[in-house]
């Protein structure tokens, strides 16, 4: 059973080889989202055309290295490389086909899994950016502090206060009385000594 994180993981790693495949002009890309209980091995097929086997060969060239760089991922079967005709990558939670014009049209893989949902590269983006943004508001909603209303403190609570500022305003009242100012004459004291 695969985990609804790891199906984030796989989308995003799939988004990233369609936009591979439509920045080196890869023709008709679609992706596949297998139904889990028909595919059994795979998440997703991504599957593009290229115009002749070097085109081919640069988009599979591109999505393993790109994969390879940016998120650490190698691909554990590669398959057709020499010959161009029909590049397979197998990066087991999803599959990369690569192939010639013709060869898509003969072999019609689309065709050969009715069961799976078709989708262009931009309605994939666009249903992975909404999955995400309803992750992002589901988590920010749960880890948000809640705020404690604002209530009056009970009148004891708000007796008591009042009663240790009085406290504290007549201490420092009291204080203030009996040392002497700042910059008065001790001298008053030391006569009423000496007199005595």
């Amino acid at each position: 059973m695969i985990t609804p994180k790891a199906h984030e993981q796989t989308s995003i790693l799939v988004q990233a080889a369609a936009k591979i495949c439509e920045d080196k002009k890869g023709e008709d890309t679609r992706i596949l989202e297998l139904d889990p209980v028909d595919s059994g091995l795979s998440d997703f097929f991504l599957i593009t055309s290229a115009r002749n086997d070097r085109q081919a060969q640069a988009i599979a060239d591109d999505i393993e290295y790109t994969l390879k760089r940016d998120f650490g991922v190698y691909a554990t079967s590669v398959e057709g490389r020499r010959q161009g005709e029909w590049i397979l990558l197998d990066y087991v939670d999803f599959v990369v086909h690569v192939f010639l014009t013709e060869k898509r049209a003969f072999y019609d893989i689309e065709r050969l899994r009715k069961s799976a949902r078709p989708l262009t590269p931009a309605e994939f983006d666009d249903e992975l950016k909404a999955a995400l943004a309803a992750k992002t508001r589901a988590a920010r909603s749960k880890t948000a502090p809640a705020k404690p209303a604002k209530t009056a403190p009970s009148p004891k609570l708000q007796k008591a206060a009042v009663a240790k500022k009085t406290a504290r305003k007549s201490a420092s009242t009291r204080a203030a009385r009996t040392t002497p100012a700042h910059g008065a004459s001790k001298a008053p004291a030391k006569k009423r000594a000496r007199k005595a």
